[in-house]
């Protein structure tokens, strides 16, 4: 289903918003990997906010993703001081790891792969 104006408008402040809160709470550098967050999906009743982190370097990502889920009620706390004139309830915080890359990056080597079996192919 395609999202609404609202939706996008609401996602944007809140990326805005996370942004700045995980560099304020040195949540951007985690067992010296980077997070970042890649998008923010709210629901169609704005009661809910997927925030999708990616991150590299990482050694662990269950763990970093488990450090931010702990200070979740700090985020949201910080983040309801910043848009409370902008919004009249702040959505509830789920965190995901944004894996899209990794899928990037499969495809990347899968072409590869297939380009030089058809050069092989091609040769012989």
């Amino acid at each position: 289903m395609e999202e609404g104006k609202r939706q996008k408008q609401v996602a944007a402040v809140l990326s805005e918003e996370l942004n700045d809160i995980f560099r304020r709470l040195n949540l951007n550098m985690i067992n010296s990997g980077m997070v970042s967050i890649a998008s923010v999906k709210v629901t169609p009743d704005l009661l809910e906010a997927r925030i999708y982190l990616s991150m590299y370097k990482m050694a662990d990502e269950k763990a970093a993703l488990k450090k931010i889920e702990n200070q979740a009620w700090e985020i949201k706390k910080e983040l309801a001081a910043r848009v409370r004139n902008q919004m009249r309830r702040i959505p509830v915080l789920k965190f995901y790891i944004d894996d899209t890359l990794d899928h990037v990056f499969k495809m990347e080597e899968l072409f590869k792969q297939i380009n030089e079996e058809k050069k092989d192919d091609a040769t012989a």
